[in-house]
């Protein structure tokens, strides 16, 4: 039986935020720059962020969001935890600029994570542990990104921007209780940035197998066993999504059926957030998910492994989902770009 993670004392999710970029840029774009348009986009359009925005604001946004559904101070939180793949800087951390912006600074816990696009999953789960040990009441876990790519190469078609923030509290006062999570993770290569390269580099169809599926399935399939569940017992499943193809391939993979994925895939229309990816698809769950439906959310990074997490929704859900903008509000909110126009956004024009 794989060994599953769960707290000491019952904790859950006390309030979430989600926060995306108003930027949209079409696939399409990409396609006639680099193709002539004679490629097939593989989703719709990607949120860009604009030229005051990166990880950091991002992050705050969601953070605000999430302490306003929470209705806790700002000083009550314990710890803010910042999962990126893209910190505004290589040495100063996220963490306390976010601390700081939202009030909760000085006496708090602060650090940078990093695990690909599952850094703000582990977060998550570590304040999952942080609160359930007792040695805090409340702990953030964040996952943002302003994901790079490449000119012409196939991330730049899907490499969005967004974030989301998780706090996570007693059980009592939660929106969502956490049931328990497991982690499963090899050394498989499959994405990587060298010290000093602009860029990342992908092991192309490689990052499917070994590394995505088999990870992803694998840590969702044994959580469901260590829980004793099987994917009929939820009534949403939330997969990392860095295309649409691989989430619906995976679901269908474990037995999960359309209408449990469909409401957490958000890639077509927002791109892939990166660390925020799978985060983002629980908060859109959590936005209209009912009191005792059971959310199941795997994230995964590339390295590689994948987070799973077991939530039901609370009583509490129904009237704390009303004080903060839900993500559909953020991806609803668009404004269309060109290429060029992204080229500047993204700093990509390099004039020497």
């Amino acid at each position: 039986m794989p060994t599953l993670l769960q707290p000491n004392r019952p904790v859950g999710v006390t309030g979430y935020g989600a926060y995306v970029p108003r930027y949209r840029l079409p696939a399409s774009e990409v396609a006639e720059m680099w193709t002539d348009g004679t490629a097939e986009p593989p989703i719709q359009e990607k949120a860009v962020p604009g030229l005051d925005e990166d990880t950091a604001t991002i992050a705050i946004e969601a953070a605000r969001n999430a302490l306003l559904r929470a209705c806790i101070a700002p000083t009550d939180l314990r710890a803010i935890w910042v999962g990126s793949e893209s910190h505004p800087y290589a040495v100063k951390p996220t963490s306390t600029v976010v601390a700081e912006a939202v009030g909760a600074a000085p006496l708090v816990q602060a650090a940078d994570w990093e695990f690909a696009c599952k850094a703000g999953s582990e977060a998550i789960v570590a304040a999952a542990g942080m609160v359930g040990s007792g040695m805090a009441d409340y702990a953030m876990g964040v996952g943002a990104d302003t994901a790079q790519g490449r000119p012409g190469d196939a991330l730049e078609y899907t490499a969005g921007a967004g974030g989301a923030a998780i706090i996570i509290g007693p059980a009592e006062t939660a929106v969502a209780r956490f049931e328990g999570s497991l982690s499963y993770v090899t050394d498989t290569p499959d994405f990587w940035r060298r010290p000093k390269a602009e860029y990342p580099s992908h092991g192309m169809r490689f990052t499917g197998e070994p590394a995505y599926f088999h990870h992803v399935v694998t840590a969702g399939e044994m959580l469901l066993e260590a829980l004793g569940r099987t994917p009929a017992d939820y009534r949403y499943v939330v997969l990392h999504q860095p295309n649409l193809k691989f989430p619906t391939r995976a679901a269908q993979q474990m037995g999960f059926k359309p209408e449990q994925w469909q409401t957490g895939l958000l890639v077509g229309r927002i791109g892939n957030t990166y660390s925020g990816a799978s985060i983002l698809g629980l908060t859109a769950v959590l936005d209209v998910a009912e009191p005792g439906d059971r959310i199941i959310v795997v994230s995964f990074g590339s390295g590689a492994g994948s987070d799973a997490m077991s939530f039901e929704a609370t009583e509490c859900i129904r009237d704390r989902r009303l004080l903060a903008p839900t993500t559909t509000d953020y991806i609803a909110r668009r404004t269309v770009i060109d290429y060029a126009t992204y080229l500047r956004y993204r700093g990509k024009l390099l004039m020497k």
